[in-house]
């Protein structure tokens, strides 16, 4: 009997400080389960310093290590996304190539997945070396993905998981161009477990997410995987005509009783700042959805193969 190969997939963008623990770490891994086969790929996500020199030396020693290395920066979904082509595994891992996603964690991801799970995420039951900012940006895209979602994101879940064959072949059908990788894997509706873990700091180097990077990838993360925000303009359209509405029965009856106290242009010039204020907010909804269209209409890649190197150019040949 075969055994059954696991695929991992790790995107890095200049990590040239965790690329060789990370494969001494997995290499580790691989050995303690030998009943599995392991191919890993390293994404190299447009790099300005020596990850790529890194990743080529460890691939040039161990034939289960590949290379992929993009034409530029395509954001980490993108990056481990274009590993996802050449995984040949029966399951495939992501993780991210600076060890907050621990590689020891892969076990407990596989005894999962043979419990018959076809997603198993990880859970960041604690975190350490992350600051208050990136806290608060976390808790605050998880309070608004889970509302506002059609298929809700479990708190603190991670990128970091196994998903099953079957997961890949879907994720390889879809035509999609705004690549958030925990949406479309929710969306699949498979079985899915998550296992928690305590997220270290970084083995190395420094957090390449700025906030507004992250701001601006949650917006269309969330737009990307919800009609809410659509859903509540014309709710909110009729309830300020309502109360339009009410406010003129209210205003009549008032002048017809006490007579008209004041002009009133000032309440008429931050009643009609009010109405635009809120139309342009509505008209920016629209716009963001516009421009998640015309992303998606221009038919660009998700992200460009510069090269491949190692045990993935020896199958694709």
């Amino acid at each position: 009997m075969s055994r059954k190969k696991v695929s991992v997939i790790s995107c890095a963008y200049n990590e040239e400080d965790c690329i060789d623990e990370l494969a001494r770490r997995l290499a580790g891994v691989f050995g303690s389960l030998p009943d599995y086969e392991f191919e890993a790929i390293l994404v190299e996500n447009g790099s300005s310093d020596h990850t790529l020199e890194r990743m080529l030396a460890i691939a040039e020693l161990d034939s289960r290590f590949s290379v992929v290395e993009l034409s530029r920066n395509f954001g980490f979904d993108g990056g481990l996304f274009a590993g996802l082509p050449g995984a040949t595994g029966d399951a495939v891992v992501f993780m991210a190539a600076d060890l907050q996603d621990p590689p020891e964690v892969i076990p407990a991801f596989i005894e999962k997945w043979e419990q018959g799970y076809e997603n198993v995420y990880g859970l960041v039951s604690s975190r350490t070396g992350t600051d208050w900012k990136r806290r608060l940006n976390s808790k605050l895209f998880y309070f608004l993905i889970q509302r506002l979602a059609e298929h809700p994101i479990p708190p603190n879940a991670r990128d970091f998981r196994l998903i099953d064959r079957r997961i890949c072949k879907q994720l390889l059908a879809m035509d999609e161009k705004i690549w958030f990788l925990r949406g479309l894997i929710a969306w699949t509706g498979f079985r899915s477990i998550g296992v928690e873990f305590d997220q270290p700091p970084r083995f190395g180097g420094e957090s390449k997410a700025a906030t507004f990077q992250i701001v601006e990838f949650a917006i269309k993360a969330i737009f990307a995987h919800s009609l809410a925000p659509l859903r509540l303009i014309p709710v909110l359209g009729l309830a300020l005509t309502s109360g339009s509405f009410l406010a003129l029965i209210g205003i009549g009856v008032n002048s017809l009783i006490d007579g008209v106290p004041f002009p009133g242009f000032g309440t008429i010039v931050a009643l009609l700042l009010f109405l635009f204020g809120v139309l342009f907010c509505l008209m920016s909804v629209i716009g963001i959805y516009v421009g998640l269209i015309f992303e998606q209409v221009r038919q660009r890649p998700a992200f460009v193969v510069r090269d491949v190197h190692g045990g993935m150019e020896e199958k694709k040949r």
